[in-house]
């Protein structure tokens, strides 16, 4: 199961620090992801870490976004910096437990974000 918190609203150029609890396996095996997705538009990778701390972002997170793995708590800790009205989206947790990033079986139920 993967839970979701910290979104809310926020002042454009503000910064917002989502995490995402996981449970039910353990969370250093797996590939995590954070995707997002606006309505009537295909949903995006923001950031993903591998179980061995390799990180990847996506284009419009590079150099304002960054993310972290607490592997003892199962806990991913997205960090948003330097938000604008174009990153207002839901955002959702995922996990490949194959470890490879590229088969997310497991899904949170998202947490809306809005840039104004």
């Amino acid at each position: 199961q993967l839970v979701e918190s910290g979104g809310g609203s926020v002042q454009a150029g503000g910064s917002l620090r989502l995490s995402c609890a996981a449970s039910g396996y353990s969370g250093s095996t797996y590939c995590m992801g954070w995707f997002r997705q606006v309505p009537g538009k295909e949903r995006e990778m923001v950031a993903q870490i591998q179980d061995d701390g390799m990180k990847h972002y996506g284009g419009t997170a590079k150099g304002r976004f960054t993310i972290s793995k607490d592997n003892t708590k199962n806990t991913l800790f997205p960090q948003m910096n330097s938000l604008n009205a174009q990153d207002t989206a839901m955002y959702y947790c995922a996990a490949d437990p194959g470890g490879s990033c590229q088969y997310y079986g497991y899904w949170g139920q998202g947490t809306q974000v809005t840039v104004s």
